[in-house]
């Protein structure tokens, strides 16, 4: 199979990733308060799920995978045209939805489209290079919204410049989806789906180079929602298990109370929409140079201490950005150091993202390992909505509020993940008392 359809996915990831920041800073040049920016992640967030278990199931039960995927670039499109011809907020905010629905639901059928027609042995190798294509495609949007807002704003003006870049990223959906009907693989046969239960134990060997999570962290990673029983799992979940999805809520509600708000924060010290881009490029790119690192270091060290390591990283990185940004303002001194805390919480993505699918793994009885993935997905977007409105009411009061109180939910969730991995190691010590 050739691959020229994952340059046509890589032009879709980039417009999705110009829209991810581009859409709040437009909504922010429209009046928006933090606590509206929190709504529009949470609809965002809310809208994730539901797309990829709508999609996978027309798509199941009509066996047109590439009907979706072209249906779900041409939304995309569309909907990134409309926003920058509307100043009403609730226009807005409903077509964001509708454009993170349309990217939620499209992620699965890509991976079964990845795997078309290849052995078994070849599905890991297929969907790693489908995960390559995304993160590099996410990448260059931001990039491409960095130079773009340089250039633009000052003979357009920022707004301008912003509906421009808008209507750019619909250009960039709608050559995607053109260059999707052409280079897709085709539809397999009726009795040639791969088997689920193989298909998600390709995607965890696959590993989780999840580039868009770095300043997205409340969209639903990449699963397989076919066959997914959330009652069975529950039914089965461990006491470990359950504790550990605890700690999945709590980091991710703090990561999103965190990045909910704020780009209405950096635009209020003085950044510009070119200095925002470059912000989230940078923690994305500094994520992207360590996945293999974390990697290594996890195979290496038990997963759990090395994702405490992480998250305390991430829990003094989100309030440090109040502090830092706060005191010292867009000077150079306060760039040097704002760029540093970007870095620092891009890193702790890496180690979130490859950690977490690893301790899920260990910690979910065999039979329901996917399962227990896909429940991991789900509670990543519930927990991001709430994260995000409840981000956006505190910092509609206190920014310093509302980045305090989200590392201290991931903090909670380092202690939760600490204690799991104590309570591990206790029961498994042999008992030396002497009878």
């Amino acid at each position: 199979m050739s691959d020229r359809w994952l340059y046509a996915w890589g032009l879709g990831s980039a417009a999705f990733g110009g829209v991810s920041v581009i859409v709040p800073l437009y909504v922010v040049s429209l009046g928006a308060d933090p606590f509206t920016l929190g709504i529009l992640a949470a609809a965002a967030a809310f809208a994730g799920v539901p797309g990829a278990l709508a999609f996978g199931g027309l798509a199941d039960r009509t066996g047109k995978r590439r009907m979706f995927v072209v249906a779900a670039l041409s939304l995309v499109a569309v909907m990134s045209v409309a926003i920058p011809f509307t100043r009403s907020i609730a226009v807005v905010i409903a077509a964001n939805a509708t454009v993170w629905f349309a990217s939620a639901a499209v992620l699965p059928i890509l991976t079964l489209l990845a795997v078309a027609d290849a052995p078994d042995a070849q599905w890991s190798e297929r969907i790693a290079r489908l995960n390559t294509y995304q993160g590099v495609g996410w990448a260059l949007g931001l990039l491409a919204g960095t130079v773009w807002t340089v250039g633009a704003a000052r003979v357009l003006g920022p707004v301008a410049a912003q509906r421009g870049f808008l209507l750019a990223c619909a250009a960039c959906a709608a050559l995607s989806c053109l260059a999707s009907v052409r280079t897709l693989p085709p539809d397999p046969e009726p009795g040639a789906e791969p088997e689920p239960r193989k298909l998600r134990r390709a995607m965890r060997r696959a590993g989780r180079f999840n580039v868009r999570g770095v300043t997205f962290p409340f969209s639903p990673v990449r699963v397989d929602p076919r066959g997914l029983h959330p009652r069975r799992v529950a039914h089965r979940f461990t006491p470990e298990l359950t504790l550990y999805f605890l700690a999945i809520v709590l980091v991710f509600a703090g990561s999103a109370a965190f990045f909910a708000p704020l780009p209405a924060f950096l635009a209020e010290l003085g950044y510009g929409s070119d200095g925002i881009f470059a912000l989230y490029l940078l923690s994305s790119v500094a994520s992207a140079v360590c996945f293999d690192r974390v990697g290594r270091l996890a195979a290496a060290h038990d997963a759990r201490l090395v994702q405490v390591a992480g998250l305390l990283g991430r829990a003094i990185g989100l309030p440090a950005a109040a502090v830092v940004g706060t005191a010292l303002g867009v000077t150079r001194v306060g760039l040097v150091g704002t760029t540093v805390v970007f870095a620092v919480i891009g890193i702790t993505w890496a180690v979130i993202s490859v950690t977490t699918g690893t301790i899920v793994t260990q910690l979910a009885p065999a039979g329901v390992r996917g399962e227990a993935l896909g429940v991991y997905s789900a509670l990543t977007a519930f927990a991001g909505g709430v994260g995000s409105v409840a981000g956006g009411w505190l910092a509609a009061s206190s920014y310093a509020v509302a980045f305090t109180v989200a590392g201290g939910l991931v903090l909670a969730g380092a202690g939760v993940v600490l204690a799991l991995w104590r309570r591990t190691i206790t029961v498994a010590e042999p008992d030396r008392s002497v009878a």
